[in-house]
C-alpha cells in the first residue's frame, strides 16, 4: 500500500479521448459534427442574415438619434442607450444568442460608429458555435420633425398666452426667473414678448399642458382654451388642430393694497377689509397691517368674487419716521408675529412735512429718521366700489408698506450679481415704453435686494464684470442684511442655453 501512494498521479486520471477532424485530421475533442472549429466556420456562417453596415439617423439640431417607429431618443456617444439603440437596428439577432457587445473607438467627427458583437448558435445537431464580428454604423445627418418645425417660420402646435392686466411687468420678471430656475422653457419653440404679457409656443400640446401645470403651481391664474382646425383627412378620420391657451394672472402684486369684496371680507371677518398683499404664490397671501392677521385667498375664490387694488405700482408716497411706539397687550407684551412688530408711528410726508399718525407692522424694520414708502389716503383718488362701501372714518390716513432706500440708491453702482433672461423676441414698443420697462426691471431688482426671503426663489449669478471698490451700496450696519453674499450667488453663467449679454442694461 505504501508504494501505491508513490505512483504517478496521471495513472489515476482517465485519459481524455480525442478524435480526428473529418475534414483536416486535427485531433479534437469529440463533438456532434466531428469537425474542428475552423472547419465548421468554413461550412457554416452564423452571422448570415445580420447586416454589417447599417445607416442610423442623427438630428444635427437636437443631437438625437432616430429610433423608428417610436421617434427620436437622446443618447451620448459610447453610452448604454446608444448601444441598445444600435443593437435594435440589427435584424436577425433574434435567431441567435447574443453573448457580448461593445464599442470600438472611432473619431467623433468620422460619422462612423463601430460595434463588436459576439453571438452563439447551435449547428449540426448540438454543436454550439461562437463567432465575433464588427458592425459599422454610418451616421446620417437629418432633421427630426420637431427641429423642422422649429426652423420653419410660424409653425407651432400649441401656444400659451400669459397675461396680467396691470401697468407694470414685475410679475413677468418674477415668473421669468422661476421658469429659468425650473428649466420649463426648454421645450418652447419660440417666446415672444407682447404689450401685456408673454407668448410661449410649443411643438406639441403635451408640452404646452406641462408648462400650464407649472404656471398653476407658482401663480394664481385662470385658463381659457381654444383650438383651430388646420387640416383634416376624411378617409382616415385624422384632424390637425392648433391649440391656444390663455392664462390670465390675477391683477394683484406684492406690496399692493387691496379692498376685499363683501363676500371675501365676510369670509375673513377677523381681518380689516383693507390689507396689504404680502406675497403671491399659487395663492395670494394678505397681511392686515393693523392686527398682523394673515389670510390666503386661492385662485378660484378670487375669480368667483374678484376685487382690485386701490394702490399699486407708482402710487406710493415717501414719508419720514418721527416717532415709534410699540403696541402692548393687556399683559404688557409686544404684539409680534414673525418678523413683524405692531407699532404706532408718527410720520412726516417728505414733500410738504405734514405729519400723520398711523399703525403699521414695520416695527422691527423701521427706526427713527428712516424713509418709508406708504399710501396716502388723504391725497389719493380711489375709484373702487368695494372701497366706497366702507366707513372711511375707521381707516387711517396713511398705510406704510416698506422701507425706502431711494436716498442710498441715488449713486447708482454696478451690482455683484446678475440675472438670466429668456431668449424671447421683443414686440413693438410704443414711444416711452423702453424707459418704463427699464424702470420696472430696476424696481424688480431692488425688491430682490431688499427682501431676503423673496430672493430665495431665484438663482442669482456672479457678475464677472463687477469690481469691488471697498464701499458697499448699503454702508450702514443696520442694512447689512441687504447685502447679497457670495453664498447666495451661483457660478457659471455659461452653458445655460440663454443669452449672456441680455442683462447689460441692468448693471
Amino acid at each position: 500500500m505504501e508504494g501505491a501512494y508513490n505512483l504517478p498521479k496521471e495513472m489515476f486520471e482517465e485519459e481524455q479521448q480525442l478524435i480526428l477532424c473529418c475534414e483536416c485530421g486535427v485531433q479534437i475533442p469529440p463533438n456532434a459534427a466531428n469537425m474542428c472549429v475552423n472547419c465548421i466556420r468554413g461550412h457554416v456562417d452564423i452571422t448570415e442574415g445580420i447586416p454589417k453596415n447599417v445607416l442610423i439617423g442623427h438630428c444635427k439640431g437636437c443631437e438625437r438619434y432616430a429610433n423608428p417607429p417610436r421617434g427620436w431618443v437622446t443618447a451620448q456617444l459610447e453610452s448604454r442607450d446608444l448601444l441598445t439603440l444600435c443593437l435594435k437596428r440589427l435584424t436577425g439577432l433574434n435567431k441567435v444568442r447574443l453573448v457580448d457587445a461593445g464599442f470600438i473607438w472611432t473619431e467623433p467627427h468620422s460619422k462612423r460608429i463601430k460595434v463588436r458583437v459576439s453571438i452563439q448558435k447551435e449547428v449540426f445537431s448540438g454543436a454550439i458555435l461562437q463567432q465575433d464580428f464588427v458592425v459599422e454604423y454610418v451616421v446620417k445627418n437629418e432633421f427630426c420633425p420637431d427641429c423642422h418645425r422649429t426652423e420653419a417660420s410660424n409653425t407651432w402646435a400649441a401656444s400659451v398666452q400669459v397675461r396680467q392686466k396691470v401697468k407694470h411687468k414685475k410679475t413677468f420678471y418674477h415668473l421669468e426667473q422661476l421658469i429659468i430656475k425650473h428649466k420649463v422653457h426648454q421645450k418652447t419653440n419660440r417666446i415672444t414678448s407682447v404689450q401685456d404679457g408673454v407668448d410661449f409656443y410649443f411643438n406639441s400640446q403635451h408640452d404646452a399642458k406641462h408648462f400650464i401645470n407649472f404656471l398653476e403651481s407658482v401663480v394664481p391664474m385662470k385658463l381659457k382654451t381654444s383650438q383651430r382646425l388646420q387640416s383634416q383627412d376624411l378617409q382616415s378620420n385624422i384632424y390637425s388642430y392648433k391649440h391656444t391657451y390663455c392664462a390670465e394672472i390675477v391683477p394683484i402684486c406684492k406690496d399692493d393694497i387691496v379692498c376685499f369684496s363683501p363676500k371675501i371680507a365676510k369670509k375673513f371677518s377677523r381681518l380689516s377689509p383693507v390689507c396689504i398683499c404680502e406675497r403671491v404664490g399659487n395663492t395670494i397671501h394678505f397681511l392686515d397691517p393693523f392686527s398682523l392677521q394673515r389670510a390666503e385667498v386661492p385662485s378660484n375664490l378670487y375669480w368667483q368674487y374678484p376685487f382690485q387694488t386701490i394702490s399699486g405700482h407708482g402710487s406710493l408716497v415717501e414719508f419720514i419716521v418721527l416717532d415709534i411706539e410699540p403696541i402692548l397687550t393687556s399683559e404688557g407684551e409686544e404684539v409680534a408675529v414673525g418678523k413683524h412688530l405692531l407699532c404706532d408711528f408718527t410720520v412726516m410726508r417728505a414733500k410738504d412735512s405734514q405729519e400723520f399718525i398711523t399703525r403699521s407692522h414695520l416695527g422691527r424694520i423701521l427706526q427713527y429718521g428712516d424713509a418709508v414708502w406708504g399710501f396716502d389716503f388723504t391725497s389719493a383718488n380711489i375709484n373702487d366700489d368695494n372701497f366706497d362701501m366702507l366707513d372711511h372714518r375707521e381707516l387711517p390716513d396713511v398705510i406704510l408698506i416698506k422701507k425706502s432706500y431711494a436716498e442710498k440708491r441715488k449713486k447708482k453702482k454696478s451690482r455683484p450679481w446678475r440675472l438670466r433672461t429668456l431668449p424671447k423676441e421683443e414686440g413693438l414698443l410704443r414711444k416711452g415704453d423702453e424707459a418704463k420697462v427699464a424702470a420696472d426691471l430696476e424696481e424688480f431688482m431692488n425688491d430682490i435686494e431688499e427682501d431676503r426671503e423673496y430672493r430665495q426663489n431665484f438663482e442669482l449669478y456672479k457678475n464677472p464684470e463687477y469690481q469691488a471698490d471697498g464701499q458697499s451700496e448699503f454702508g450702514d450696519e443696520d442694512d447689512a442684511h441687504l447685502r447679497i453674499g457670495l453664498d447666495e450667488m451661483v457660478d457659471g453663467m455659461e452653458g445655460m442655453g440663454m443669452m449672456d449679454d441680455a442683462q447689460d442694461e441692468i448693471e
